[in-house]
């Protein structure tokens, strides 16, 4: 079993100017989070289910297990060899402002080998939502994670 411990939980947050049933899709539909994130899945997030998302820039990939799930609310995953908990939280502040909560932890690193991890976390889940507000408030595809390691061109 994870457990969570405080010390060793990477937080990342955004307000999101959608609706809840909005950021909601935009995390479990590959179909709308393919325009921010990762570039290919196997399927939607459906509690109990196990699908594949893929970064094809990276030549990455990573099997993703879903725990539970409540609608417009509360996403729980597990992800990656030995798996790491990820979890989304939504709170709608308004009828068209929802406020994303992603805590990822269950980390098995320890020392500077933890700290690397816990920092490559941060910059990737704030990347996330950084992508995700622009896509779905203003229809921007930013690219910011196949940027975020891009390479020079020879």
């Amino acid at each position: 079993m994870t457990t969570e411990n405080p010390a060793h939980t990477v937080t990342c947050q955004m307000l999101i100017r959608k609706p809840a049933k909005v950021v909601f899709e935009a995390i479990i539909d590959p179909k709308v989070t393919t325009n921010f994130w990762f570039t290919k899945s196997s399927g939607r997030l459906e509690t109990g289910k196990t699908v594949t998302w893929e970064w094809e820039m990276y030549n990455a990939s990573a099997e993703v297990r879903v725990g539970e799930i409540i609608e417009n609310r509360h996403i729980a995953i597990k992800w990656g060899d030995p798996s790491t908990s990820v979890v989304f939280e939504l709170e709608a502040y308004t009828p068209e402002q929802t406020y994303v909560v992603i805590r990822h932890f269950g980390f098995h690193e320890t020392g500077d080998a933890l700290i690397a991890t816990l920092k490559d976390s941060t910059g990737g889940f704030t990347t996330l939502l950084d992508g995700m507000k622009a896509y779905l408030e203003h229809g921007i595809k930013l690219n910011l994670t196949g940027d975020k390691y891009a390479q020079k061109p020879e």
